[in-house]
Formats: C-alpha cells, sequence, structure tokens
C-alpha cells in the first residue's frame, strides 16, 4: 500500500469518527440500552489493515483446516487485554468443536490411522449424521417454540434455522420449522417445494389453514417436518390488517397443531412488520443470530424494543433465550470486539459456539441442503452441531436467562 492510499483511509476499520457508543445509543433510543459500543478512543488505536488488493474470501482448505494451536501466532489486540481473553476463549471453543483423535476413532481402529485429514473428516461427518443414532439430544420437558428474528438481513437467521433443525433431527428430536418468510429461503434449505400454489404458511396466516395440512416432510432428516412460504406471503401483512386478532393468527395455529414435535422453529423475515409480530407473539422464546460486524449490532436496539412491546402487551411469556455470534472471522480484531461486547451486555443468553465464516455454509442452499447434509465432515457443520447441543442442554436442564428477562434491563 503506498503512502496516498494510506492517507485516504476513514479510520482502523473504515468507520466515520463519530464516537461509536453515541451512535449505537442514538440507534437503540427509548430502550435505555446502551451497553453495545466501543469508546472512539478504542476504535482509533486499532491498527489498519492493509490491502493486498486480493480478495478475503476463504477457500475450503482454509475454512475447514482443522487449527493448529502449536503454530497459531500470539494474540495481540492494542490496549484491551479483555479482547485476547475473548479471543482466546472463541477459539477454544471452536477447537472444541472438532473431533478428537482418540474419541472419535471406533474399535478396532489404530490411532495412527486416524492421523490423516481424510479420517479426520471423516469421523467429524460419521459424528454430524449419527447414521447409527448413537447420539441424541436431551428432550425439553414440554414443546418449544422459539422464533428466529432479527431485522437486519444476512446475519445467519434462516441459515441457522436450517442447520439447527437437521442437526436436533438427526440426533433424535422432532422438529416443525415454519417459514414466515416470503422469500422462501428456509424451503429451499430444507429441499421443499415452495412454488405459487403450493400449501404455505400463506394459508396459515390469511385462510386459517393448520400447520397439520400445511407441513410436508422434510427428506434430509427424520422427524423433520417444514410448513414452507410462497411469494404469496409479500401480500400478507396488507391483507391481515383488516382481520381481527391479526397479531395472533400464528399463535392459534400452533396452539391447535397437536403433532408430536419437541421444537417448533419460526423463521421470520428481515423485518419488523406484522409477519414477525405474528412470529413473536406465537413464541416462547426469541432466537437472535448476530453477525460479528458493525452493522448488525446497530438496529438490534430497536428490535429489543419490539420484543418489550410484545412483551408488554401480546405474549407476557416471551423471552429471549438465545443468541448465535455467526459470521466470525478470527483474522480482524472487530469481530472479536463485537463478541465481547454482545457477551457482555447479554451474558449467559450468549451461546459459548460460534459459527465461523464457512465457504461450506454458503454453498450448501444451492444444492437444498443443509450443510449438515452437503458436507457434514466441515467446520461448519460441526459448530451447528455443537450449537443445536448446547441449546437442547439447556432447554432440558432450565438454563439461561429468566422467564420474562427479554433483555438486560427488564431482568
Amino acid at each position: 500500500m503506498n503512502g496516498s492510499t494510506a492517507a485516504r483511509r476513514p479510520t482502523a476499520v473504515g468507520w466515520p469518527n463519530t464516537p461509536l457508543r453515541s451512535r449505537v445509543e442514538r440507534s437503540s433510543a427509548g430502550v435505555g440500552w446502551s451497553g453495545l459500543g466501543w469508546p472512539a478512543s478504542d476504535i482509533r488505536e486499532a491498527p489498519a489493515v492493509p490491502s493486498t488488493g486480493e480478495s478475503e474470501e476463504l477457500t475450503p482448505d482454509e475454512e475447514d483446516a482443522v487449527p493448529d494451536k502449536g503454530s497459531r501466532p500470539p494474540v495481540s489486540v492494542v490496549g484491551s487485554p479483555a479482547l485476547e481473553v475473548s479471543q482466546e476463549r472463541i477459539r477454544n471453543v471452536l477447537d472444541g468443536a472438532l473431533v478428537s483423535r482418540e474419541t472419535s476413532a471406533g474399535p478396532g481402529i489404530a490411532e495412527q490411522e486416524m492421523d490423516t485429514p481424510i479420517m479426520r473428516e471423516a469421523a467429524q461427518a460419521v459424528r454430524v449424521l449419527n447414521r447409527a443414532r448413537t447420539s441424541a439430544f436431551p428432550r425439553p420437558t414440554k414443546r418449544r417454540v422459539i422464533t428466529v428474528a432479527n431485522q437486519k438481513g444476512g446475519v445467519g437467521k434462516t441459515t441457522s434455522t436450517v442447520n439447527l433443525a437437521v442437526a436436533f433431527a438427526l440426533h433424535g428430536l422432532r422438529v416443525l420449522v415454519v417459514d414466515l418468510d416470503p422469500q422462501g429461503n428456509a424451503s429451499t434449505g430444507l429441499g421443499v417445494n415452495h412454488a405459487v400454489g403450493v400449501p404455505s404458511s400463506y394459508e396459515v396466516l390469511v385462510e386459517g389453514a393448520s400447520l397439520a395440512e400445511t407441513a410436508v416432510p422434510v427428506e434430509q432428516a427424520p422427524n423433520l417436518w417444514c410448513v414452507p412460504a410462497t411469494i404469496d406471503l409479500a401480500g400478507a401483512e396488507i391483507e391481515l390488517v383488516s382481520v381481527v386478532a391479526r397479531e395472533t393468527r400464528l399463535r392459534t395455529a400452533i396452539a391447535a397443531f397437536h403433532g408430536q414435535v419437541d421444537y417448533i422453529l419460526v423463521d421470520c423475515p428481515p423485518s419488523l412488520g406484522l409477519l414477525t409480530v405474528n412470529a413473536l407473539v406465537a413464541g416462547d422464546e426469541v432466537f437472535i443470530p448476530i453477525q460479528c460486524e458493525y452493522y448488525a449490532l446497530e438496529g438490534l436496539g430497536q428490535l429489543l424494543r419490539n420484543i418489550e412491546l410484545i412483551q408488554a402487551h401480546l405474549n407476557n411469556e416471551l423471552r429471549l433465550s438465545t443468541i448465535l455470534l455467526t459470521m466470525y472471522d478470527g483474522r480482524t480484531k472487530l469481530a472479536d470486539q463485537v463478541a465481547q461486547e454482545v457477551r457482555n451486555h447479554f451474558g449467559d443468553a450468549v451461546l459459548d459456539v460460534v459459527i465461523p465464516r464457512s465457504v461450506r455454509v454458503s454453498e450448501a442452499p444451492g444444492y437444498g441442503l443443509s450443510v449438515m447434509m452437503y458436507d457434514p465432515g466441515s467446520r461448519g457443520a460441526l459448530t451447528y452441531l455443537e450449537a443445536a447441543r448446547e441449546i437442547a442442554e439447556r432447554g432440558a436442564a432450565g438454563t439461561g436467562p429468566a422467564a420474562g428477562s427479554g433483555t438486560e434491563e427488564s431482568a
């Protein structure tokens, strides 16, 4: 990078000089929430990352390679020892998601035979797919209805919904996915037909159809069903304006559904409109995926405000139970800053597992598959498996934020 180019860089991470904390406070006005943000001094001290002029997209070999703890460069975060702790914690969790040679090798397989990348990946795939059904997640004491919401697009809502649902189903749980996004991406990821005219969540919300009539089995895993979404949903919000109790249409349908399922996952559109309100009113829990980048945090205050309003007026049993950090890139200090701030603010609601950036995860929907089936030995599949396990164990143990604790302030 030449001198003139360096002089034109705005700040270390490409943001304006406006203090970040004040910008986030303005975006969450009315919530009394100012925890997400960093002092401007912290941001300006971060060294600029020189551009090589090449694409920073990870290759499949880079993103799925098993990390070598001995060869990893030392963590160095300027002026913030807490970031070092956060970064090391995340790396330890990611390392722990990978199958060790000692535990993954079956009887009769010599340890030296597992000491190859192909054998390690095969063992990891066996663990994810669970063909022999030797691994089972604990069942919840009652059916859990989880709304996956974030009005910011591209943070991993649909990807998380699809992969968590398949992980649950592969490990002994019964799951129903309700696709409420008119784009129908969750239906695509599960390989379910969502062409115009297919019975879908539109019929459930507008015409009063039952979930049993519209749910179809998903071939990727046993005991997994999906209520698809069609483009008709795009007009549902307008059609529901004059309907009595329009905010509770989905809750009524779920209450009338007597299918034996352990989890109902509702995938919301990237907005805070009537479809998302229906999902929040119907849910017992809110699951928020947060991308490890600044824009994913900026509008989070409004989502929390909406959750509080739903709690106060429409569903007092709703609680923010789970936050999942997605698209984590360990090569950037920004990802560690976001992870640290989110953990500081939301505490135990944040899963220990983080989802790294993964080419495999991005490729899978193009084949109508989840990453669990597309490349079960990849790091993306392994981390989603561990995230699903953590959610299931928390639900069975009754741990996590207390009921009704939508945000830190309302706890």
